[in-house]
Parts: C-alpha cells; structure tokens; sequence
C-alpha cells in the first residue's frame, strides 16, 4: 500500500495587526507581567517566614540538645572540662579541712549586713495583689520591673516613725535561705555554708539571724522582737551542743547590729535583754566580722547627700539626665533617695568620730597614699605583726582625704588658708522649690529653696566633723530620726550613765566590749581594691523636682598629680570596694588591742586582711581569691579560717595577724584617747 505523502504548501502570512489588536496584546503582558510579579512578591514574604521558623526551631533543638546533653553527662564533666582549661583546681576548704580530720564543734551563728537579706510582703496595698509572702527584696526582682512605683511605696517606711506605713508590712525571710543567695546565681552565704556543712554542720548547729536591715537596730526588738530571738536561739544552740560556745559569724552592717546586741543583751529590762554583765562570756566563743565597718563608710555620706556613689555617678555622666528626668513616669534618683532616707539603717555608718579618725583640711590617717596597685605586688604575701608595716609608701602629691565632700577639684587642692568659706548652719532657707508635680518624690531637698542650696555650697568643704551638720541641715527630718537611735562621735567618759542608752550601743567609740576576756574579736577584710574615701561635687542645673547636688564626674587626677587617686570626682583609698581600710581595720589595730577603755576585759583582736585577686577567667566565676566587700565571702582562705575557728583553733592558732595594707601606721597618726 502506497504512503501518499501531501506536500505542505507555503505558511500564510500572519494576518497584520490593527490598531486594536495591538492594545489587546498588550493588556495580555501587563496582566501576565504583574501576575509573575505578585507571585514573586508573595513567594518572598512567605521564604522570609519560612526562614525564621526554621531559624527558630534551629535554636531551640540547640538548646533542648544542650539541656539533654547537660543532664545526661556524668556531673564531674563540668569540672573536667575547667581543669582541662584552668588546670587542677584546689580542694574547697571545707573538703581540704575535713581530709584533716577537723569536725564540727562550735555551732555556728550568721549575721547578714544591708541589702543581703530577703524581705517579703504580709500586707500590702491593692497594686501589691498576689504578693502575699513574694520577695520584694532578693531573689528575681521581677516586681521591681512590673510595678516600680508600686515596689518603692512598699519598701519605703514611715518618715516619721521609721516603722512601718499604714497598711503595709514587709517581714524579713527566716532561715538560712534568707541569705544564702541575694539572687539567682549570686551568692552571699551560701558557700560558707556548703564548706561548712562538708566538715559536719547541718541546720541545727547553723542559725541565720535574720533582721529588717532597713529599720534601726533597737526598733527591729520593738517590732519584730529580733534581738530577743537571737538571744534566745544562741541559748538553746549553746544547751543542745553539750555546752560549746558559738562563733558569730556577722558580714557588713551586721558588725554594727551585732555590735548593738552585745550590749543590748548585756543591759537590764526593758531598753535591754536582761542577760546580765557575763552572757557574751558564757556564750560567745568568738565574734569574726567580715567586712566591718565598724567606723562608718564615705559611701554613706554621699548616698544620703546626693543618692549616689561612683557607679551611679558614671551612669550620669555617660547617659547625662536619665536618672534625673521622668523616664517613664518614673524619675529614679529622686524615687531611690525618698526611699533609703526612710531608712533608718543607713544612718548608723555615717563616719564615727569625726576629724580625729578620718582627718580635717590638712591632714588625714591615709596621708601619702599610692592608689597604683602595683606598688604593692611585692607585698601580697607579706604578713606582720602588730608593730610592723608592709609599704613604706612612695612620695606622691598629697590628697586631702579629709576633706569628705569638697565642691570643686580646685577646693579639694587648695591650701587650708586659701579656702574662704561661709557658714551654712544657720542660712536662711528660702523660695521653697516644690510644686504641685514634685509630690510623688517630694525629698527634704524640696524644702530647702535656692538660698539654702547656695548655702551649703558657700561653705565648700566638710570634713568628717561638719558631715552630721550638713546632713542635719539638707535632711533634718531623717536626721531627727537618725539621732533617736544613732550616735556618731567619741566618748569622754564612758562611766557616764548617758552612754546607757540605746543610740550609742553601735558605735565602738561610744561603748565597751563586754566583759569576756576569753572571747575573741577578728576584723576580716578585703584589701587592695581602690575604695571611695572622698568627693568632689558640683551644683545641679535647676530644673523642676531635681537633686541640687551630684558628683562632679569630670574632676579627674592630672598628669602632674600621678598617684593621688581622683578619678571620676572620687578620691579612692585602698580597701575592699565599699570599707575603707580605716573602718574595717583601726578597732583591732589599735582601738581594741589590748586593755583599752574601750576594751577593759581585753579580748584578744586580729586583723586578718585578704589580699584581691580577681578571677583570672571566666570559668572561675567571682573568684576564690576575691577580697571585694560581698564577694570575699567566697574567697577560700577567709573560709579555711572561719571553719578553723568554729572547729576549736584560736586566734593565736590560725597565726594572729595577716597584714597587706598600712593599718598599723595610719592607726598610730590618729590621736585618739585610750
């Protein structure tokens, strides 16, 4: 069968486009153009989507792999993979201690200092509903953030009182846990405790005695019968231990607040505990004070002048007026001042004994002072005994550390007879300040008018001796409450029966050691960390509800001045961060040592001092070598000392004194009678 194949004939031509062909073709590619184009558009927002879920789920299979790992692996691999980095790393005390054989003995009685306690809500206003018994203090500080208002009116007391305000009440945490840890991951106690607990202690031969670090010492008995507690746990602790005297064990403000009790306990009903001349004796083996600042701290002063200390006043100067305006409704330094001047605790380490402890115009204990840390490098071993010195000190400009608050550098470094000052004490305090927006954070300053504040100006520098009037003149509602309970200054005749009273039992220049020649006193401290000591202030910019004074953040050391330690309005002496050398140190250098007025059954005292080493990573966390005020309460060699204590050695055993700093010298330039 044939295939016929049929030649294809020529293409017709394409028919030629109209006019109105031409449109229609061209609406058919504007149409499929813009459809491709929404297409793109549409397929890119949903690749963006796409790429963040997937991100997000990149993350958290991560982190849930990492938790399992965490979990799963043996719980020495932490340790493996920081020794593998850091090198071997020392037994803790407690574990050391017990590989050499030493047991519990002494029960063991903890005393927290300011800010370190937890305090929570019993009874609060409607904007604290679901607070009932949460921190307010310690722990996350979540409500801080929620209700800032809200959390300063409730951590506020009563500015009249100093108690609590109508229709609140914030208790102190009980138990150890009250300050184990100040928050999350960071801790306070709780590594004393957990190397204390490796040689034999448990709960009932440890008590944290647990105050309201806000209120003064003697109210904390009128309203939360604290002291009479601690009395009474001491005694059972003593009775249920076959009779071992206990060691106290206080850190910060809770020097001073034990310092109160032993006197306290001492004195007859009602003003005290009734426990006669011979109780510390037969229940105290030891008090060992961490951090004291048995003579008070400059950081006080300017806290309650200005709500400030050298953290704070770089944060001014870097962001210039946030702290200060109303961010957020919410003016921070002005709400942060009207409630720690409510707090009558504070007042109890304003600086004690005026120009003869910490120095007038043309002098000061410290005088000399290299603030270079590396000048003492060779001495970080060294240890000597009460007649010793470690650092001679190298020649330097002098820096007037006693002159506490000066208002300019140029006054701050001016001979004393080219200063002329006015006298502040009886200025007139005009042309109030206040105004209908200023009465949510109305502070004393509000009172005080433009006069007032030119006043305290004028009379450019104030020494140790005129800080009570200052504070007397800016602050006379805080400081009437603050002279009900609080003394600052140096006993004549401590036989004199004013001296009975309450107010003078925290300062040591005031009051007696108890009669208990067998006890022993230990002054424990950082050193080698620069420490605020004095400062130079400037005039605020008027503006409405503002704080008239600041730290002058711009007076700075120059190159003419190498050594003399002013950096950012703030002269540095050597100490732990927040005590001075001369707080923590002068009572058990000179004070207490040996039979003194101030010591007349002479108690044994050493100065045991803790050289800063800073953590050399990160792996190491705060440092087992810190000698920084909150932090030192992890450093391994105070903590083998504390634990050699409780478990039976005496002063003399642990090696008496252990020196760095030049506390021997600077206590023998101060002419104090004894």
């Amino acid at each position: 069968m044939s295939i016929l194949r049929r030649r294809k004939g020529p293409e017709p031509p394409p028919p030629e486009k109209t006019h109105e062909n031409e449109i229609e073709d061209d609406k058919k590619k504007n149409t499929s153009t813009s459809t491709d184009e929404s297409t793109k558009k549409r397929g890119g927002r949903f690749s963006c989507v796409d790429n963040c879920c997937w991100f997000i789920g990149c993350v958290c299979s991560i982190w849930w792999l990492l938790l399992f790992s965490y979990n799963a692996m043996p719980a020495s691999f932490p340790q493996y993979v920081t020794e593998a980095i850091t090198g071997p790393l020392p037994d803790p005390p407690g574990l050391k201690l017990h590989k050499e054989g030493l047991i519990a003995k002494h029960p063991v009685v903890f005393v927290p200092g300011i800010v370190t306690g937890g305090l929570e809500l019993w009874e609060g206003k409607s904007c604290a509903d679901g607070l009932f018994r949460k921190r307010l203090w310690g722990g996350t500080f979540g409500e801080v953030y929620k209700r800032p208002l809200c959390w300063v009116e409730h951590m506020s007391l009563n500015n009249e009182t100093g108690l609590d305000p109508d229709g609140i009440r914030v208790r102190p945490v009980t138990g150890l846990v009250a300050a184990d840890y100040f928050a999350p991951g960071y801790f306070v106690w709780a590594v004393l405790i957990a190397n204390l607990a490796r040689i034999g202690y448990e709960e009932k031969t440890m008590y944290m005695a647990a105050y309201d670090w806000r209120i003064s010492f003697q109210n904390t008995e009128v309203r939360d019968q604290t002291l009479s507690r601690i009395k009474s746990n001491i005694e059972v602790m003593v009775a249920t231990n076959g009779g071992k005297k206990v060691v106290v064990i206080p850190h910060s403000m809770g020097v001073l607040y034990f310092l109160h009790f032993m006197k306290w306990v001492e004195a007859p009903a009602p003003m005290g505990g009734g426990g006669g001349p011979d109780w510390c004796a037969n229940h105290i083996k030891a008090v060992m004070n961490i951090g004291g600042p048995f003579l008070g701290v400059p950081k006080a002063v300017s806290g309650l002048f200005s709500s400030e200390a050298k953290d704070v006043a770089v944060a001014r100067a870097i962001a210039p007026g946030v702290l200060d305006k109303d961010l957020f409704r919410l003016q921070t330094l002005q709400h942060v001042m009207r409630m720690t001047r409510t707090w009558d605790s504070t007042m109890s380490m304003i600086p004690k004994g005026g120009d003869t402890i910490w120095g007038g115009l043309d002098w000061s204990p410290e005088e000399g002072y290299v603030c270079n840390l590396k000048k003492r490098k060779s001495n970080s071993s060294q240890v000597v005994d009460q007649n010793g010195t470690v650092a001679e000190g190298c020649t330097t400009k002098k820096a007037h550390y006693g002159r506490m608050v000066s208002f300019g550098k140029d006054v701050a470094d001016a001979h004393p007879s080219a200063i002329e000052r006015i006298d502040f004490r009886d200025a007139f305090k005009g042309h109030n300040l206040a105004n209908s927006t200023c009465d949510d954070v109305w502070t004393e300053y509000h009172d005080m008018g433009f006069a007032g504040i030119k006043a305290v100006a004028d009379y450019k520098v104030y020494t140790a001796g005129s800080i009570i009037d200052l504070l007397h003149f800016v602050a006379p509602k805080m400081m009437k409450r603050g002279d009900a309970h609080f003394s600052h200054g140096i006993a004549e005749n401590l036989d004199d029966p004013l001296y009975d009273h309450y107010k003078y039992w925290s300062n040591p220049l005031e009051t007696k050691l108890p009669n208990a020649p067998d006890m022993e006193i230990f002054s424990m401290y950082g050193v080698g960390i620069p420490t605020e000591r004095s400062y130079v202030y400037k005039l605020t910019p008027t503006s409405e509800c503002y704080i008239p004074f600041q730290i002058d953040t711009s007076a700075e050391s120059g190159k003419e001045e190498e050594g003399s330690c002013l950096k950012g309005g703030v002269y540095t002496a050597d100490g732990d961060e927040t005590v001075p050398v001369l707080s923590a140190g002068y009572m058990c250098a000179k004070g207490w040592r040996g039979k003194t007025r101030f010591n007349p059954s002479g108690i044994k005292t050493y100065n045991r001092e803790y050289d800063h080493a800073p953590p050399s990573n990160l792996l190491e966390g705060r440092g087992t070598q810190s000698g920084a005020h909150v932090d030192i309460m992890g450093n391994f060699a105070l903590i083998e000392d504390v634990i050699r204590v409780a478990a039976g050695a005496t002063g003399e055993e642990l090696g008496g004194d252990q020196v760095h700093s030049d506390i021997f010298k600077w206590s023998e330039k101060i002419k104090l009678k004894l």
